[in-house]
């Protein structure tokens, strides 16, 4: 059987109370838990490279061996056009003690 009598109202999704406010401040809550996430996590893997930076080239260095370890989860191919291109270089053949700007 149902339950009927006294005591028992419907629910209603018009209803605004306090709850809102609340549900407010969880949104507020979980896009920081969100933002501190990511924010650790590119701290773990190392980060961006900061726009400007050099680097002296080592012997055995290539462009592809410099971009894959300065920019994880780049495409690298793209990474050396770039270190290429800024650096006024025709191709990927760089020499020990050389200095490379990144972008």
């Amino acid at each position: 059987m149902y339950a009927a009598g006294y005591g028992i109202t419907p629910l209603s999704a018009s209803r605004r109370g306090p709850g809102l406010a609340l549900g407010g401040r969880r949104l507020a809550a979980v896009v920081a838990a969100v933002a501190a996430g990511i924010l650790l996590a590119e701290v773990a893997h190392g980060g961006a490279v900061p726009a400007g930076s050099k680097v002296v080239v080592e012997p055995g260095d290539t462009l592809w061996a410099i971009a894959a370890e300065r920019y994880p989860g780049d495409d690298v191919r793209a990474r050396v056009v770039e270190i290429e291109t800024l650096n006024g270089l025709s191709g990927p053949v760089i020499q020990a003690g050389e200095t490379l700007q990144l972008p």
